[in-house]
């Protein structure tokens, strides 16, 4: 594979805050995320912040997509939901095994 080929690809970034010590939950993400979309994705990116910040993005050649705010959705995500999120974005037919379950169209 060339390096052209994973700038066709999505690429997941992770902003955490620095602060309260959240690389450690942001780096097990991004190990599920590439686990999971190993073939599909470009790459993840962790991104250092502040302020309490921990927010799930994608990025494609069309457009940033938000996934996940901490802020707003007043909690963490567990994997399966962020991975769900991401399939249901880009890989609409792409089977999770045990932590399939698709959103209502």
């Amino acid at each position: 594979m060339t390096e052209l080929d994973y700038d066709d690809k999505p690429r997941i970034e992770i902003q955490y805050c620095t602060q309260c010590r959240w690389l450690l939950r942001a780096a097990w993400l991004a190990q599920e995320l590439l686990t999971t979309f190993e073939e599909e994705l470009g790459g993840v990116t962790l991104i250092p912040a502040s302020g309490g910040t921990f927010e799930i993005n994608v990025h494609t050649e069309e457009a940033t997509k938000h996934i996940w705010s901490r802020k707003q959705e007043q909690r963490f995500p567990e994997a399966k939901e962020v991975k769900q999120r991401i399939r249901d974005c880009l890989f609409p037919d792409k089977p999770l095994g045990h932590s399939d379950v698709k959103s209502p169209s």
